[in-house]
C-alpha cells in the first residue's frame, strides 16, 4: 500500500524543507510536493505534525545491540536486523570479528544466508584480521597479508560485499587493498601506528575511509625529539579522498577531534557511527562478549572490558545507538540537526557508494526514512517504503 506522509519537514544536505508531502510507493519515494498539494487514492496518510523527515541512518561499524551479538550467528543478525529501526536504522555493515583462517569463511557464509527483516544488512565489515594492533581484540586473531584469505572472504560474503578494515604497516598489504576494492568496494583503514608514507601507500592502492578515527591510531614514534610525529591521522586528514567515522560518546574521541575533521574534510566526509557492542541501548550493567565480559557505566557509555578480563577496563565498543549518536552530535558539537542527521545517513550512503539510489529523500530514491520529533527521537522508520518501527 503506497504511504503519504503529511506535513512533514524534510533534511536535505544541511537545508530544512517545511511543509512538505511526501509518497512512498513501491518502496521508492515516488513524489514530494508542499502539504495539502499531492493526492493519492488508496495511500495510508501519516500525518508527521511538522516533524523531521531524515533519510534513514546506515551504521558503517557494528557488532551488536540489545541482546544481541552478530559473532554469535546467523539468528542473532536476523534479530539485530529487527531490533535496529527502532533507532532508526534503515541498512548497516554487519561487524564480523576474525576467527582462525578456514573458519572465518565458513562463519561469514552462513551469516551472509540471512534474509534480513528490517533494516537492511547493506555489506560485512571485517574488522581484522588484516590488522597490526588488536585494540580490544585478542592478539591470536591477527593474520598476515594472504591473498588466497582475501578471496575466500569475498566469495563468503557474497552477494554481500566483503568491506575490510586493514593496518597500512601490515607487511604486503598494500598488495591486497586493490583485491578488496574490487568493483568500488570501500577499504576502511584503522588499527594503526603506521607512518605518513605507509598511510599514503595504502590510500594509493584503494583505501578511502577510517573507521573509529583517533581509536587505536597511535602516532609513530618521537625520533627527533621535540618535533610531533606526523602519521596515519595526518595523512587522512590531509587527503581530500579519505573520509572517516567516529564513535561520539563522549569517551572514545574527544569532541575538538570531530571538529578539527568537520573542518578539514567538509561536513560531507565525516560520519557517525556506533561500534555498538551486545548491551547497546540497554540498560547499563554487565554482559558478555564472547568469552569475556563487558560492562556499561551508564545508558549510551562505553562498552569496557570487566576488571576480571585483560586488559582490565579496555574500551571495547560501545552502547552507543544511532539516534543517541545524532543527539550528542547537536550537543557536543554544537552543529545543525541536519546537519547531525546527514552524518548519520546520506555521508555513510556515499562511503558505501550507494549515492544514486540512497541516502536522499529524492523522486525514486529509495523510501529508506526515519521521521523524528523535534528532539530527535525517532517515532518511525521505513525501509523500502514499508513502517517497519512506530514509536
Amino acid at each position: 500500500m503506497p504511504t503519504l506522509i503529511k506535513n512533514c519537514t524534510i533534511f536535505q544536505q544541511g537545508k530544512l524543507l517545511p511543509n512538505r508531502d511526501v509518497l512512498l510507493k513501491d518502496g521508492k519515494i515516488a513524489a514530494i510536493s508542499l502539504a495539502g498539494k499531492m493526492r493519492c487514492e488508496g495511500a495510508e496518510p501519516i500525518d508527521a505534525d511538522g516533524n523531521l523527515l531524515s533519510p534513514g541512518f546506515v551504521d558503517l561499524h557494528i557488532h551488536g545491540s540489545g541482546e544481541y551479538l552478530i559473532d554469535d550467528g546467523p539468528e542473532s543478525l536476523a534479530q539485530l536486523c529487527k531490533l535496529l529501526p527502532q533507532y532508526g536504522v534503515t541498512g548497516f555493515l554487519a561487524g564480523v570479528c576474525p576467527l582462525p583462517e578456514g573458519e572465518d569463511a565458513e562463519f561469514l557464509a552462513s551469516l551472509a544466508g540471512v534474509k534480513s527483516d528490517g533494516a537492511k544488512i547493506l555489506g560485512f565489515h571485517l574488522e581484522g584480521p588484516f590488522l597490526a594492533l588488536t585494540g580490544a581484540l585478542p592478539p591470536e586473531v591477527l593474520g598476515k597479508a594472504d591473498k588466497k584469505r582475501v578471496d575466500s572472504l569475498i566469495a563468503a560474503a557474497k552477494p554481500y560485499p566483503a568491506i575490510f578494515s586493514v593496518s597500512p604497516e601490515l607487511e604486503g598489504i598494500t598488495e591486497l587493498i586493490p583485491l578488496m576494492v574490487g568493483k568500488n568496494t570501500p577499504v576502511f583503514i584503522t588499527h594503526t601506528k603506521a607512518n605518513v608514507e605507509q598511510t599514503q601507500a595504502a590510500i594509493e592502492a584503494g583505501a578511502t575511509h577510517a573507521t573509529h578515527f583517533y581509536d587505536v591510531f597511535y602516532a609513530p614514534d618521537e625520533i627527533d625529539p621535540g618535533v610531533r610525529s606526523c602519521g596515519a591521522v595526518e595523512a587522512i586528514l590531509a587527503d581530500s579522498r579519505v573520509s572517516v567515522d567516529f564513535i561520539l560518546d563522549g569517551e572514545h574521541v574527544d569532541p575538538v577531534a570531530v571538529r578539527m575533521a568537520l573542518a578539514c574534510k567538509g561536513p560531507r566526509k565525516v560520519c557517525l557511527i556506533t561500534d555498538a557492542n551486545r548491551g547497546a541501548g540497554s540498560v547499563p550493567g554487565r554482559y558478555r562478549f564472547g568469552s569475556r565480559e563487558i560492562t556499561f557505566a551508564y545508558q549510551g557509555a562505553p562498552a569496557r572490558l570487566s576488571e576480571d578480563s585483560d586488559p582490565p577496563n579496555c574500551l571495547a565498543g560501545s552502547g552507543l545507538t544511532m539516534d543517541l549518536a545524532i543527539r550528542n552530535a547537536v550537543k557536543m558539537l554544537d552543529v545543525s540537526a541536519s546537519l547531525a542527521a546527514g552524518m548519520a545517513s546520506t555521508n555513510p550512503i556515499h562511503v558505501l557508494g550507494l549515492d544514486s539510489k540512497k541516502g536522499y529523500i529524492k523522486e525514486g530514491y529509495d523510501a529508506d526514512l526515519v521521521l523524528l520529533s523535534t528532539e530527535l527521537e525517532v517515532e518511525c522508520t521505513f525501509v523500502g517504503g514499508r513502517c517497519v518501527y512506530k514509536k
